[in-house]
């Protein structure tokens, strides 16, 4: 059996608002091995990004309270600031939701993706270039040298996805937590990032957080898929397994949300499907 990247125990996170204190996630457990696609599923308010952004360390340490446990690599993260800056953008990396803003407006290409290679421990200029034009082949950028001088809002939105993901790329990163990489996409655009997400994890075994609100999506992308509602985990199974025969009302209700869901003909049936 394949030993788990991460492994999570009762993960409970409150946070602090003026209406008081809300438990934004309420006792969820999982695990991701390497080359393992496993999806935390819901509406917005549900809580996913929420788990997401916990586990790394990207909530305000004066507004969320955290417990439970989660392990990575058998070293204990949770709350541990210097554990997570050992791992966090080398051996986890994340990709945001929105490339509008993940990316600042004022700095070119080439030198966002030079800082990421920087802290993968790259050093001198040439190097790190060639490292980014590098990383930006592998996202199936056309002409990378020359995308290097350009900002973001000369790239669209399908480039500047595949910009992030270079990014997270940089340090050959064991788990990718990818959040809602597609919600801003139109939906051709979608379905080439997907499948480079399939393809890159084909290729170098990486495991993935996969955040989504599309059973489509998470159908197609995951082996294990966790339903969330109101902070908790409601349904979880295999992935063809949960979508095909749901058990719980509200997995129901996402499913019939879902445009033609139930009409798979002309789409791939597998995670292996998306790359035919």
């Amino acid at each position: 059996m394949t030993e788990s990247l991460l492994s999570v125990d009762e993960l409970q996170i409150e946070l602090i608002t003026d209406r008081g204190v809300v438990r934004a996630v309420d006792g969820v457990s999982f695990t991701i091995a390497a080359g393992e696609t496993v999806c935390i599923i819901g509406e917005s308010g549900s809580g996913k990004s929420t788990t997401a952004m916990g586990l790394l360390g990207l909530l305000p340490t004066d507004l969320a309270v955290l417990s439970g446990r989660a392990q990575w690599k058998s070293a204990d993260i949770l709350g541990d600031d210097a554990a997570l800056r050992r791992v966090r953008g080398s051996e986890i990396a994340l990709i945001p939701q929105d490339p509008m803003t993940a990316l600042s407006p004022v700095h070119t290409i080439g030198s966002q993706l030079r800082e990421a290679v920087h802290h993968s421990g790259i050093r001198g200029k040439s190097a790190q270039t060639a490292r980014a034009v590098e990383l930006l082949e592998r996202v199936h950028i056309v002409n990378p040298a020359d995308q290097l001088g350009r900002y973001p809002h000369q790239l669209s939105g399908g480039m500047l996805q595949r910009v992030l993901i270079a990014c997270a790329l940089a340090a050959d990163p064991a788990l990718i937590v990818a959040d809602e990489p597609t919600s801003a996409l139109d939906v051709t655009v979608q379905a080439s990032i997907l499948d480079l997400l399939l393809e890159l994890q084909e290729r170098t075994g990486i495991g993935m957080l996969l955040i989504t609100h599309d059973l489509g999506v998470a159908r197609l992308m995951s082996d294990r898929i966790h339903v969330m509602k109101a902070g908790t985990f409601v349904e979880s199974g295999d992935a063809r397994t949960l979508v095909d025969n749901p058990t719980h009302a509200y997995t129901r209700k996402l499913l019939g949300a879902v445009p033609q869901l139930g009409d798979w003909s002309g789409a791939p049936a597998t995670r292996e499907g998306v790359l035919a």
